[in-house]
């Protein structure tokens, strides 16, 4: 009998007992191929003993240290290697993404303060987003089901604009550049309800996840929402926590999107699984004003840059490198999407393929042919869960894709070092499962 509250109470959670690369070994005999990295987390594979000898060498050396007193080197060498291009000017490391999120919208706010402007104190971020759990993080999340309970709580100095979701909210008369300028019309249309100076920072993931399922923003969204913030004096805090650090075929997914965040939240590829960390990171503009002023950021955690998390982290970086996984993944990007399409060509349900690099979302609908979707109370996602787990395969499903309570996708991101064999294994187990979970739908 468990004494650990899972995730449910209702279901019994098989025991992973190791891992080898893109596998999981399980207690109960037999293995499963970790198809979507936990979630979009294991990014150079399971059991990596190079990284785990890293972590154990920092441990024998100097595993805590309170940063009010002190820094360390992994943090001090972390930094560097994540600055190293020029794109920001500092890293703030915690201990997991919602983390990551609640120093972002702080430092937004401090940014304000300290430039003289301290009635900056609104968010306004995208219906369907998701950026965290903690209750600023839950608060500029944009996904009813995840709100839902806390809604009484949470902050009532946000607000949610439409997201970016061509496949369903773009009209059918409306081309590509329309619909940009339609959706950045909005948000300045919300700025100016709000009042301009009112207005901290738009907070956005580049590539949304978890709610809809890898969704990409359409050519110049971007860039059009930049130069809106940058007209009322507005910042902007990129989310990629799930699709950052080179998942997306580069190291930053907004490297596609011709624009640069002034804040940003990364965490899960950071870390690779081995170690709880996530990091945020501020560009020059921002760090200018924190410095020129009162040069204290207002925030700390007990873990904040912990050396045994940013060692971990930087020898999970450091293979990143020298192995060239991000290019390797560029590389392989379209054809794991090909294999995709080729292996689930001949399902009725499939909606949409998407995303970026190997972080690929799979729509399911009930009619492709009108975008209809199954009902909600058909938990299609959590059956393609099982049937996926029972053909040897773990993905990531999420319901209410499309408004927060219905629609179905699962995330395809496995890590980077995946073998060729192994992307074929994903393609058709998925296909298996995917016929699987139908059936049984349609046939309730």
């Amino acid at each position: 009998m468990t004494r650990v509250l899972h995730r449910s109470t209702r279901e019994t959670f098989e025991t992973a007992l190791s891992g080898e690369g893109s596998w999981l070994n399980l207690k109960a005999g037999g293995r499963v191929l970790d198809a979507a990295g936990g979630a979009a987390v294991t990014c150079i594979g399971h059991g990596n003993k190079r990284v785990a000898a890293a972590i154990g060498e920092q441990a024998a050396k100097l595993a805590y240290i309170h940063t009010l007193f002190f820094t360390s080197e992994p943090a001090e060498e972390l930094a560097a290697l994540l600055t190293d291009d020029g794109s920001f000017a500092r890293a703030f490391f915690v201990s997991s993404g919602s983390e990551a999120m609640e120093s972002a919208l702080k430092m937004a706010l401090q940014y304000h303060v300290e430039r003289g402007e301290p009635g900056r104190t609104r968010f306004i971020s995208r219906r369907q987003s998701y950026h965290g759990n903690t209750f600023g993080a839950l608060s500029v999340g944009g996904h009813p089901a995840r709100r839902s309970i806390y809604e009484p709580v949470l902050w009532d100095s946000v607000s949610h604009v439409s997201p970016c979701f061509p496949y369903h909210y773009q009209g059918a008369q409306e081309d590509d550049a329309a619909y940009v300028a339609r959706l950045a019309q909005e948000l300045e249309d919300e700025i100016l309800r709000l009042g301009p100076g009112s207005v901290a920072a738009f907070v956005a993931e580049t590539i949304v996840g978890a709610t809809s399922g890898c969704v990409t923003a359409t050519p110049g969204y971007f860039a059009a929402l930049r130069e809106v913030c940058d007209r009322y004096g507005i910042l902007m805090i990129g989310d990629e926590i799930m699709c950052g650090m080179g998942r997306s075929g580069r190291r930053h997914a907004w490297e596609y999107e011709g624009y640069q965040p002034d804040i940003q939240t990364i965490a899960k590829g950071l870390g690779g699984g081995y170690v709880p960390i996530g990091a945020m990171l501020i560009n020059d503009r921002v760090h200018d004003v924190l410095a020129g002023h009162s040069g204290a950021f207002v925030h700390g955690h007990t873990y904040q840059a912990h050396p045994l998390a940013a060692r971990g982290a930087l020898e999970v970086q450091r293979i990143i490198r020298e192995e060239e996984l991000v290019e390797r993944v560029a590389a392989n990007a379209d054809p794991l999407r090909d294999r995709l399409v080729q292996a689930l060509k001949g399902h009725s349900c499939i909606g949409e393929i998407r995303g970026r690099g190997y972080f690929l979302g799979i729509e399911f609908l009930a009619d492709p042919a009108t975008r209809t979707p199954f009902a909600a109370e058909a938990h299609f996602a959590a059956r393609l869960k099982a049937a996926a787990l029972d053909e040897g395969l773990a993905l990531y499903p999420n319901g209410g894709t499309i408004d927060g309570k219905t629609g179905d996708h699962v995330i395809v991101a496995p890590p980077f070092n995946a073998t060729q064999d192994e992307l074929d294994y994903i393609a058709e187990k998925l296909a298996l499962a995917v016929s699987g979970a139908e059936g049984a739908v349609r046939a309730s």
